[in-house]
């Protein structure tokens, strides 16, 4: 594999455990050293399973559980200046039916991340996973790890009972503009735990479906958050859409801004387009990027979005549906590649040029 020509900061990679003691040393002694999350109501991964082959460790091991190996195989192979580590097995403790077992286990991820990652490199970059469904909670592991400038921000799960902008989350985002950190939600437990199911009209058959289907989810949270006005309320707070898709956002805005101008009395707060908001706060990273058959309609929706300010590339390592850096995306002006594989990351994770 060739190296980059382009500087990359990857905003998705999945980093794990060799050996799950590595993170159940950080417990407390009374969930007797064992991580139990909740299990899903469809089939958990393709039938290839979730990773790629080569992911795994020349010593057998988990993709992703190896920091020299990832560096290796994956960050130096494709010149990725830095990685955003998102965790991996670790977000359903969010929808655990358990609100302090799914804290426990959130500080034990996040300690075991300090440990072994981030002390490994200074290229890997940390993000502290929190129980979202106990936001004082969580607020507080935001705080026990917010002053560490290798956390660049604050992750949980895409799956919940309640949409994002209600306010019982307020605490998460007080603290997250406290740090100065975005908070991002990841797929993945939609459809388990305390969750419910992953579609409004019920469960789903197959993997697929549930893969296809994600961005509802996704559209659901950033209309919440922005009609409830949490942009108005915390005017510094960035939050970032991870492994949701792309291509529904154009829709989600000029449905939203077309209501608004007849449906506005019903959300005073709002001070701007719905539009406006989305552009100013929300990020969307590009895998699993949507490829229509011609290339230019992405680059057209890229357009409409402002890409430039609101994408960020993102490659899944080491998940089976994994985007080359080289390959991903429909050819762009250097500009705008600019912005997407580093600059807009670089400005929002605090990363100096």
């Amino acid at each position: 594999m060739d190296k980059s020509t382009f500087p990359i900061i990857d905003t998705d990679i999945h980093n794990t455990f060799a050996d799950v003691s590595e993170v159940t040393k950080f417990l407390p002694k009374h969930w007797l050293g064992k991580i139990q999350l909740p299990s899903q109501t469809f089939s958990p991964s393709s039938a290839g399973g979730g990773s790629r082959k080569d992911g795994f460790t020349p010593s057998g091991g988990a993709p992703g559980s190896d920091p020299a190996y990832l560096m290796k195989h994956h960050m130096d192979a494709w010149g990725i200046e830095y990685g955003v580590l998102t965790g991996s097995g670790c977000l359903a403790v969010s929808i655990h039916c358990d609100p302090d077992y799914g804290n426990d286990v959130a500080a034990a991820y996040n300690d075991f991340t300090v440990e072994k990652w981030l002390s490994f490199s200074p290229r890997f970059l940390g993000s502290i996973v929190i129980n979202h469904s106990d936001p004082l909670a969580a607020a507080k592991e935001i705080d026990k790890h917010g002053s560490n400038p290798r956390f660049v921000q604050i992750v949980m799960a895409s799956a919940s009972r309640t949409l994002f902008g209600q306010r019982q989350f307020y605490p998460i985002y007080e603290a997250a503009e406290r740090h100065g950190l975005p908070v991002a939600i990841h797929p993945g437990t939609e459809g388990r735990g305390t969750s419910g199911y992953p579609t409004p009209s019920g469960p789903i058959t197959r993997y697929m479906e549930w893969h296809n289907i994600l961005p509802i989810n996704y559209m659901s949270h950033v209309n919440s958050l922005v009609c409830e006005g949490v942009f108005e309320r915390f005017p510094k707070l960035q939050f970032v859409c991870i492994e949701g898709g792309i291509a529904w956002l154009p829709h989600l805005m000029w449905r939203m801004d077309k209501n608004y101008k007849a449906l506005r009395a019903s959300a005073p707060w709002l001070k701007k387009l719905p539009s406006e908001y989305i552009i100013d706060h929300i990020k969307l990273t590009t895998q699993p990027i949507e490829e229509p058959e011609n290339p230019r309609h992405l680059s057209q929706i890229f357009e409409m979005i402002h890409a430039e300010k609101t994408v960020m590339f993102s490659s899944d390592y080491a998940h089976w549906d994994f985007d080359n850096p080289h390959k991903a995306l429909p050819p762009l002006e250097p500009e705008m590649k600019q912005r997407i594989y580093y600059d807009t990351a670089a400005e929002l994770y605090g990363i100096a040029n």
